[in-house]
């Protein structure tokens, strides 16, 4: 750690580098060994993350992986799918892997070490890696500490990000507005669900908070605390309350550019849904159950639906879009 980090990001990137590095389930050490097996050389880092970590459920659902690599180009074989994953990371595979007499099933997003690092600053527009790795995540493998410093650095940068976008909405002229930190993250996570296709239920995203409230407490403590050393804010607290202040034009960028964040990622993701439906096999029923889980809405395919989901998946879309699973 350099000498001249500011205390509260050094505090900060020490929180979250004991958070990311504690052990996991035997299940995500046999799916992480797999996909490192299968690939080699070429993996950087192998992360953890998603609702099997919050609820440390392996059995009977979908393990989520993101997978760190050197470069597209020594991690493919195929041109087409180097040339995808470098115009619009991550590409995501689906892996089973047994695990003596039960199957683990599991995803896994492989992004350059590199992308991932560019994709957790405010450069990035998108909320895909920010919004999610300001989350809980373990790091199941890094290829040496130098690999290690930099998959935290990033964690650190995603968190600080995720925070001045999201304060923008509570802040004030002079700070005379307190709020709990609960409401910062929860608003936070509504806002990045809406720059997806897929709806999600209120009660889902409070519990995200609710899962590791003194968690995300500490982690947006810090991250205000260097928000403000680095001039972007003034923070007080006040028994549990919080308030901001920040120039009226910083507060109203801040929020007209989560209305164009919103239409601009909802057709990147529906691009990625493309995407996915040439890397991803048996994807269609895997997105629908997804989005099953996530509304309620649940559909059923036909055969030849899942056996030509780019040519008769079109009449699922439209009738999501009927029942306002997508929107």
């Amino acid at each position: 750690m350099r000498d001249d980090v500011p205390a509260p990001l050094s505090a900060l990137t020490a929180l979250l580098a004991q958070e990311w590095t504690q052990p996991v389930p035997e299940a995500v050490q046999v799916v992480a060994a797999e996909i490192q097996q299968r690939h080699a050389e070429v993996i950087d880092a192998v992360l953890f993350y998603g609702s099997c970590l919050r609820t440390q459920q392996t059995a009977d659902t979908v393990l989520d992986f993101y997978v760190l690599v050197r470069s597209y180009r020594s991690f493919y074989t195929r041109r087409l799918l180097r040339w995808l994953n470098a115009l619009l990371p991550p590409n995501v595979f689906y892996i089973e892997v047994r695990q003596g007499p039960r199957t683990l099933r599991a995803k896994y997003a492989v992004i350059s070490t590199a992308d991932f690092e560019r994709a957790a600053t405010p450069a990035v527009v998108p909320a895909i890696i920010w919004a999610r790795f300001c989350q809980p995540t373990r790091l199941v493998f890094a290829r040496g500490e130098a690999v290690r410093n930099r998959v935290i650095h990033a964690a650190t940068q995603a968190t600080l990000t995720f925070l001045s976008r999201v304060i923008p909405f509570f802040a004030w002229n002079d700070a005379s507005r307190s709020f709990p930190l609960a409401d910062l993250w929860q608003r936070g996570f509504r806002e990045t669900y809406r720059t997806e296709l897929r709806t999600e239920r209120l009660e889902t995203i409070r519990a995200l908070y609710t899962a590791s409230p003194e968690r995300y407490d500490r982690v947006a403590q810090l991250g205000l605390q260097s928000l403000e050393q680095q001039g972007r804010c003034v923070c007080r607290e006040s028994d549990g309350q919080w308030s901001v202040a920040m120039p009226r034009r910083v507060r109203w960028t801040g929020k007209v550019s989560w209305a164009v964040r919103a239409t601009g990622a909802k057709c990147l993701y529906a691009v990625r849904l493309f995407k996915t439906a040439l890397t991803f096999d048996d994807w269609l029923p895997y997105v629908l159950w997804k989005l099953g889980r996530h509304t309620g809405v649940w559909v059923e395919l036909s055969e030849r639906q899942r056996r030509y989901p780019l040519l008769l998946g079109w009449p699922v879309l439209f009738k999501l879009l009927r029942q306002r699973a997508l929107r």
